[in-house]
């Protein structure tokens, strides 16, 4: 190998990747072996980085900020727009909402993978904006039109724009991740607070059909700047056979698949305070519909924020096992101590940000989990399987709900409550179970 070859190397690859160029001199016939890159490890900052995580929170604002806002969707269905149907019918649309967006996440995690986020943001943007622009052409008393846009066509585009939003972080922090990922979830809180202002406060002046569509031009703006905005710093590989294109061989480890058992059994509860809290507030306030009832679900998604973000900043330290087990088992608690006895408005208010808060790392951690335990070059991957395997859970726990609550009173709610709560801490016992197969010392960062 002639000198000019040797500084050739580009200067994006690693020492190694030439180190491994140069042990090709001296092979027979002057061959030399094939180069094979190294990929650098995240630089955990700088701008490109950060511009990554502005856009994925954009991309989370928009897709699960609306799942999060869901509960508003609800209330005006159940009381205005589908009032010839069942409150488990109507609470089916948020169901399957989730369980879609749940089932592509394998695929769509796989296929970032291999092309990255360059035209998964871009066409998941066009799919989700188009679905509310549908969806405010819809008609009252025809739920099969809310079933077909705001539930299957709507997540059909955001399963493919939020799981490789979670996935690219990891292209771009180590130490940081968690912190990182919680500034997207964080921002899907945020949609669950300006959405259901927004419906509140405009259905009412300029009808249903013009408010949903100021939403999709806002989802449609939100995507065009992330789309500028989110870039990753590894290259593009082949996709794999589509044998291949699942993670299931990560099922082979215990701790992974505890974490998707964990996840599982929480998404049966965690949803339910979110969709139907407000329901809860008008029925404990004799079937009345008072003028705090709407808030309550802005009040929780507001305290998710600080709960997103904040314990993430302090998982990256003290451990983001640790930190998923402990805010799980507060989050059953709290359902059972606070909402369960719970009628006056004062108490309400008081659960809705409680739990805000302490549901709020379960959505941020549960993917820097994964992460932990993955190779880089699967993390799309294995997210998306460990969502695909919490569908089910998703998809069910929210029509469960709705059957305890099909004549809306308090003691009906109750039973809805004790089903979430101890579905919520059988849920963090097996994330305290995956936490210990990687370490059984207590106070130890895991």
């Amino acid at each position: 190998m002639t000198t000019q070859s040797r500084t050739s190397v580009s200067p994006t690859l690693t020492m190694e990747t030439a180190r491994d160029a140069e042990k090709a001199e001296g092979q027979p016939g002057g061959k030399e072996l094939p180069m094979t890159p190294v990929i650098a490890p995240p630089p955990d900052g700088g701008l490109a980085a950060w511009l990554t995580i502005l856009g994925t929170s954009l991309v989370a604002f928009s897709t699960f900020g609306t799942v999060n806002g869901y509960g508003a969707f609800n209330d005006y269905y159940s009381d205005t727009y589908l009032t010839n149907y069942s409150a488990t019918l109507i609470s089916m649309i948020g169901a399957i909402q989730i369980f879609i967006l749940y089932i592509f996440a394998g695929l769509s995690g796989a296929l970032f993978d291999a092309y990255g986020p360059r035209y998964m943001i871009p066409a998941s943007g066009i799919v989700t904006s188009f679905s509310f622009f549908m969806l405010s052409l819809t008609k009252p008393q025809h739920i099969y039109q809310q079933f077909l846009t705001h539930a299957v066509l709507f997540s059909l585009g955001a399963s493919f724009g939020f799981f490789p939003a979670l996935a690219v972080c990891a292209h771009w922090f180590k130490r940081r991740l968690a912190f990182a990922i919680g500034f997207p979830v964080g921002f899907a809180s945020a949609g669950g607070i300006i959405f259901p202002v927004m419906l509140v406060k405009l259905i009412p002046r300029i009808g249903f059909g013009w408010t949903v569509r100021a939403i999709a031009f806002i989802v449609l703006g939100c995507y065009a700047i992330a789309s500028i905005t989110i870039t990753t710093p590894r290259p593009r590989k082949p996709l794999p056979r589509l044998s291949q294109l699942f993670a299931f061989r990560a099922f082979r480890d215990p701790t992974y698949t505890l974490l998707c058992v964990a996840g599982w059994f929480s998404v049966f509860s965690t949803f339910n305070p979110f969709f139907f809290v407000g329901l809860y507030g008008a029925a404990a306030n004799g079937g009345e519909v008072s003028a705090i009832t709407p808030y309550y679900l802005p009040i929780a998604c507001a305290t998710a924020i600080f709960g997103r973000i904040g314990p993430a900043f302090i998982a990256d330290r003290v451990g983001r096992f640790n930190v998923i087990s402990i805010s799980t088992a507060l989050s059953g608690i709290f359902i059972l101590a606070l909402w369960y006895t719970s009628t006056d408005q004062p108490n309400l208010i008081a659960f809705a940000a409680v739990y805000g808060f302490a549901s709020g790392p379960f959505f941020s951690l549960l993917s820097p989990c994964v992460i932990q335990i993955s190779p880089i070059s699967e993390v799309g991957a294995r997210i998306g399987m460990a969502f695909v395997f919490m569908s089910t859970g998703a998809f069910a726990g929210t029509p469960i709900g709705g059957v305890f609550i099909t004549t809306p009173t308090v003691k009906n709610f109750q039973h809805l409550i004790l089903f979430s709560g101890i579905m919520g801490l059988v849920g963090s016992a097996f994330f305290f179970a995956a936490r210990l197969t990687k370490e059984r010392k207590l106070f130890v960062a895991i």
